[in-house]
């Protein structure tokens, strides 16, 4: 798969592929935090208040998610939910 891919067009089977893809080529890592993406993000990012009442139903139901541009949709990389979710809160990315 090329990446980066059109998150907005592209069906969950394709996303799903895409943050398998980029967990790969970020070597396991997140995207934004640096920390193994089975391990909790770094102590900065959880210990920052996350309004859950922001973010849609199931957010928070998988730990790891594909980051992308809310502008261009296009992806960007793997993701602790987290770490997306601080993206989106507090700058809006």
């Amino acid at each position: 798969m090329e990446l980066p891919i059109n998150y907005d067009q592209s069906h969950w089977t394709i996303r799903k592929q895409a943050r398998e893809q980029y967990v790969k080529l970020q070597e396991g890592r997140c995207w934004y935090c640096d920390k193994i993406l089975s391990s909790p993000p770094r102590k900065n990012v959880s210990d920052l208040e996350i309004n859950r009442g922001l973010f849609p139903e199931g957010f928070f139901k998988y730990p790891i998610h594909l980051h992308h541009c809310h502008k261009t949709g296009m992806s960007i990389g793997a993701v602790h939910n987290i770490c997306n979710a601080v993206l989106w809160q507090y700058l809006g990315e």
